[in-house]
């Protein structure tokens, strides 16, 4: 029964009463029902680890439990959510804040693939035939294998070390597992081309090693995940929220917006012409999930800046520029590393212009105005292949629409 001396108590009394109630409820075992304590009790069959697991259990301290659960004592408010540095229960989903976050989730589950579901029996032959391709052709594909194989490694470990302990969002934790699984998929995916082909797996694997500009691209993602993998590393402060910014931007807007577009472009537009048509359905799939991803990253970069404007300032505007322009300039150094001579219906010239048409797209995608004055798309192909929905496909192996059939719509 209410009482109206209840609302004479302060207001701060009155709200954090219910999570200290049931904190307090937990914490005791006074009023547990009989069966329950009679469970704890230890009996003559019981053996002696049995015994001391019981043991143990009295003296476990609840509350300590509750406390590790920042805002455990009150249910989250939408309000208390933020994407970064918030102290709402990490292990609330809902309510939602960024609905965008929940359904690019489930976006990525529907468009589920695995890489054995590619026929590579074509790609086999080709590979293996003598005058099947050009000594350019091979070099693309080896290059572009060797890359790939490390760069989705690279990324996969910035998720999961660093991304997913820092982004206080639960509904944005959900995709970054997802996207973490599809790094998996894709790592495995090019292993699979790799194992098909019979390629030298040490050569391959090893390019970020031993090939300049593969390995230039490597060097400049790690050196941004470096600091914020360590264990110890918090947000929380303008320096570490503009260290944990500068790494969101360079691998969601360089590495996978920018560094894998040269490689994606060389090897689709090898499978235009008939040719590693397995290989180049696999990098089809690969690239839609890239683009959500980009897309996702994106989303969450322009959420941090409008939850935190302080860390949007002029010194780290131009430093975001200059970090698409870098990656830029490393793209299209391994675009002419790639390709020394006319390919595929493109040139380095060609790339270069692409490439630079993309950095204008990321650049303006987080508020900062384009760096390449008049770079256009010599690709208009690239972007039917990422927007189509349920066409067949130029490879003619399967319908592209590759959802589960939990998705499927039959209508």
């Amino acid at each position: 029964m209410l009482s109206w001396d209840e609302f004479d108590k302060p207001e701060e009394t009155t709200a954090a009463a219910p999570g200290r109630m049931a904190a307090a409820q937990l914490a005791s075992e006074d009023d547990a029902p009989s069966s329950v304590q009679d469970a704890r009790a230890v009996s003559a069959d019981d053996s002696d680890a049995v015994a001391r697991a019981k043991a143990a259990l009295d003296a476990l301290d609840i509350q300590e439990g509750l406390d590790d659960l920042e805002g455990a004592s009150a249910r989250v408010q939408v309000g208390d959510k933020q994407m970064i540095n918030a102290r709402a229960d990490l292990n609330q989903l809902v309510p939602f804040k960024y609905d965008w976050a929940w359904q690019k989730y489930l976006d990525g589950c529907a468009n589920h693939w695995m890489p054995q579901e590619v026929n590579m029996t074509a790609d086999i032959a080709l590979w293996k035939s003598k005058d099947g391709l050009t000594e350019d052709e091979r070099r693309i594909v080896k290059r572009n294998l060797g890359f790939f194989s490390t760069a989705d490694s690279l990324v996969a470990n910035n998720l999961v070390l660093a991304v997913y302990r820092l982004i206080t969002n639960p509904e944005c934790r959900q995709y970054i597992l997802r996207q973490a699984f599809e790094e998996a998929i894709h790592t495995h995916a090019y292993q699979y081309c790799i194992e098909s082909l019979g390629m030298d797996e040490g050569e391959i694997f090893n390019m970020y090693h031993e090939i300049p500009s593969v390995a230039k691209k490597a060097s400049w993602g790690l050196k941004y995940t470096r600091s914020i993998s360590d264990p110890t590393f918090t947000t929380g402060t303008v320096d570490t929220d503009k260290q944990f910014l500068r790494n969101l931007i360079a691998y969601y807007c360089v590495l996978e917006g920018v560094f894998f577009y040269c490689g994606f472009t060389q090897i689709l537009s090898m499978g235009r012409r008939n040719k590693m048509t397995g290989t180049a359905e696999q990098f089809q799939y690969i690239l839609r999930d890239e683009s959500m991803h980009l897309n996702f990253g994106i989303d969450m970069i322009n959420q941090i800046k409008i939850e935190n404007p302080h860390l949007w300032d002029a010194a780290m505007k131009d430093e975001a520029t200059q970090m698409i322009l870098q990656g830029t300039q490393l793209e299209i150094e391994y675009a002419r590393d790639t390709m020394p001579r006319g390919v595929l219906g493109m040139n380095a010239a060609m790339m270069e212009d692409y490439l630079k048409f993309i950095a204008n797209r990321r650049l303006t995608q987080i508020g900062l105005p384009e760096q390449y004055a008049g770079a256009s798309n010599p690709f208009p192909w690239m972007s039917e292949i990422m927007d189509l929905k349920k066409e067949k496909n130029f490879f003619e192996t399967r319908v592209i629409e590759y959802q589960t059939g939990g998705a499927l719509s039959w209508d």
